[in-house]
């Protein structure tokens, strides 16, 4: 799960705070404990759970202003823990270059076992310019060993299909106008090395993405061929957004014509078999039209236009009415949370007014099934759900980012979701456990930056979960 710029994805001003940041180590568990096994890529310390990445790119580090930072918060079997944790900045032993001004480290990331080691690394990305880090995991987690590498904004995927993890790597930077900055775009073929290395690269359809600002982007295999498909998200221009997806074959990836996609309008894009046929489904936000478009996947590809479906707030069995600034589809999340084998989706609604609060938000769970996705059993949570810790507040905009992954190895997929503007741009963590029901609010956790002694002021903690 994946990030827009701060400015074009919720509609709370995010500005940054004032302290410095180090490292607080986590503590092992045995890997004896683990139930259902995490897959390496979700896992940084190798003990079988799913671990939790949270970007603060806001914050203020060693004085200059949102220069950002990154928690991981460890997962077990009791879910996660406030204790076990990691805090990554510019100013962490180890990690290359000091804080940079308006840099927003963090606010883009992605993970996976990049060296082959059997560990999980993570990729933290920049708002601004500047080269993105690799954090390298191990038995420890994830510690001060770092990397940079050429690049701001990157998304892992094994894309030749030979059991390695990729990496498209993207050069660009935030527009801070109408025209998009252009986007120097590659393929690095894995494993890579400590230093950085990669065992082989090219350049990904120069002639398209030099003319647009890419975001962020995901995987999934939209025609069953058993290697990754790339989506992304771009800014094309003139307040516009777009989606690009690029089918792989053993020597390449191959973009599809945007006409034949859904082109969305700044919410999130995502890759999930929510039919179980076996082929990737691709789901695209509509962020001011405060709906979502499904295009199912075949052996062909992508199906035609004429089979996508839209869903909203008033699609039939879904809680609450849609109205026109939900921004339903602001961020976007697949897995399983009803332990059915079908991809789930959790969508992002940050702009739900609750009463008269504008922007307070909410998350949407829609379901799969065999006729793909449904608003039957669907559900709709905000901060005045109960046994949500928090109240629906204007601004707050519960549900900028969302994130499934099993935390803590019983098979389903929890949800972690964020409020970016709770307390005045602070941002909060939820952790929500999931059953075979869906989304349960016992034993729910709520962190935020105070609560893990990192920088708090206008820290916009929760801006990207990874």
């Amino acid at each position: 799960m994946f990030s827009l710029a701060l400015s074009r994805r919720w509609a709370v001003p995010v500005v940054a705070g004032v302290v410095a940041l180090g490292v607080a180590p986590p503590q092992e568990l045995s890997r004896a404990e683990a139930a259902t096994r995490a897959p390496v890529r979700f896992d940084f310390n190798g003990d079988g759970y799913g671990d939790l990445a949270v970007g603060a790119p806001g914050a203020t580090v060693g004085g200059a202003a949102k220069a950002g930072y990154v928690t991981v918060m460890y997962g077990g079997p009791h879910g996660l823990s406030a204790s076990r944790r990691t805090v990554i900045s510019r100013s962490t032993n180890g990690i290359p270059g000091s804080p940079v001004k308006d840099q927003g480290f963090g606010n883009q990331l992605s993970r996976g076992d990049l060296d082959g080691d059997g560990y999980a690394d993570l990729v933290v990305g920049l708002r601004g310019t500047g080269d993105a880090v690799i954090v390298w995991g191990g038995r420890g987690g994830l510690s001060g060993k770092a990397t940079s590498i050429p690049t701001s904004r990157t998304v892992t995927g094994d894309y030749n299909g030979d059991g390695r993890l990729d990496l498209a790597a993207f050069r660009t930077s935030h527009s801070p106008g109408d025209d998009p900055l252009p986007t120097d775009a590659a393929v690095w073929t894995g494993p890579l090395t400590r230093a950085g290395k990669p065992a082989a690269s090219g350049a990904l359809d120069p002639d398209a993405l030099s003319n647009h600002e890419v975001l962020d982007g995901t995987t999934g295999d939209v025609n069953g061929d058993g290697r990754d498909d790339l989506a992304l998200r771009v800014y094309i221009g003139d307040g516009g957004f777009g989606t690009r997806l690029y089918v792989t074959t053993a020597t390449a990836l191959t973009p599809v014509k945007p006409d034949a996609l859904p082109q969305g309008n700044g919410g999130d894009v995502a890759l999930g078999d929510f039919d179980h046929d076996g082929y990737d489904d691709l789901a695209v936000g509509f962020f001011y039209d405060a709906k979502i478009e499904v295009a199912r996947g075949s052996a062909a590809g992508v199906r035609p236009s004429a089979t996508w479906k839209s869903y909203s707030l008033d699609t039939p069995g879904v809680p609450r009415t849609a109205e026109p600034n939900d921004c339903f589809g602001c961020a976007l999340s697949v897995g399983d949370i009803t332990g059915d084998g079908i991809d789930d989706l959790a969508v992002g609604v940050s702009g739900e007014e609750i009463g008269y609060d504008d922007a307070a938000g909410a998350v949407t769970i829609l379901h799969g099934s065999r006729g793909g996705l449904t608003g039957t059993g669907a559900q709709t949570l905000t901060q005045d759900t109960a046994g949500i810790v928090g109240t629906s507040e204007p601004g707050d905009a519960f549900g900028a980012a969302v994130r499934l992954l099993d935390i803590n190895g019983n098979g389903y997929a929890d949800l972690a979701v964020s409020a970016v503007g709770e307390d005045e741009g602070t941002g909060r963590v939820w952790e929500l456990r999931a059953r075979p029901s869906g989304i349960v609010t016992d034993a729910a956790l709520r962190f935020g930056p105070k609560s893990i002694g990192a920088p708090y002021a206008k820290a916009a903690f929760g801006a990207e979960i990874g």
